[in-house]
């Protein structure tokens, strides 16, 4: 997350990229009457410029761009920007385009055309649990997996394991209640929002890079390596299976 200038602190900077005239000023508009430092780019290379010159805290996304496609944009401000809040803003409807578009890193997304209220609705929700979270605990050891909130690292045998802030966020509300049953609300409503009324298909594609992670570094791993396995509750959440240290 920026630091911004002292006449600004407590204020967000969001990047914009949308090529529809109408709908990215209507944006620029809306967010700075709210308090918010809008930059309104047009193209997606212009974003990627523009994000590597200054920094955001928050990324809106269209994907419809007309010189590469959103989803590459928001894999690349990704991997370069771990906490970057991105949410995509999207005339895609089908399941496999959202899915598509969270796969790629994206923590959110709304659906064209949708109104400015719920957007600002969505970003202080998602704004708020990152500001006032709970100072976290110590490391969890799981297995030869070590996970340290307050570091936001997850090692196995002291090499990082380059997780997603959502996938992260899931594995670390799940090693604190590791042996228990955990719910899809419950696991929904502590790692996204309370107010989420988004589809859970969102839960199910973070699990699965989630899952993807941990055994590709398990098999990477030079050494031996024993890591907690997720175990799905058909029709109620998961369960993590404490390994012996």
């Amino acid at each position: 997350m920026r630091t911004p200038p002292a006449a600004d602190r407590g204020r967000f900077g969001v990047l914009i990229v949308e090529d529809d005239n109408t709908i990215g000023r209507h944006l620029e508009t809306g967010l700075r009457s709210n308090g918010y430092l809008p930059t309104w780019n047009r193209t997606g290379a212009g974003a990627l410029t523009e994000a590597a010159q200054a920094s955001y805290d928050v990324l809106l996304l269209d994907l419809g761009l007309p010189d590469v496609d959103g989803l590459d944009v928001a894999r690349t401000l990704r991997a370069r920007f771990p906490d970057l809040l991105i949410i995509i803003l999207t005339a895609r409807t089908d399941d496999i385009d959202v899915i598509a578009g969270l796969d790629a890193g994206a923590d959110d997304y709304l659906v064209k055309p949708f109104s400015l209220t719920v957007l600002l609705a969505r970003l202080r929700a998602h704004l708020r649990r990152r500001t006032t979270a709970s100072p976290p605990p110590e490391p969890v050891t799981l297995g030869h997996l070590v996970l340290d909130e307050t570091a936001r690292r997850c090692t196995l045998h002291g090499t990082d394991i380059p997780l997603r802030p959502k996938e992260f966020e899931l594995l670390a509300l799940l090693g604190r209640h590791a042996g228990k049953a955990v719910s899809r609300e419950t696991l929904m409503a502590e790692v996204w929002d309370e107010n989420w009324f988004g589809s859970t298909k969102t839960l199910d594609v973070t699990m699965a890079g989630l899952r993807r992670r941990l055994t590709a570094a398990a098999k990477s791993s030079p050494r031996p390596a024993r890591l907690p396995q997720i175990t799905t509750l058909r029709g109620h959440g998961y369960r993590l299976e404490q390994e012996p240290g």
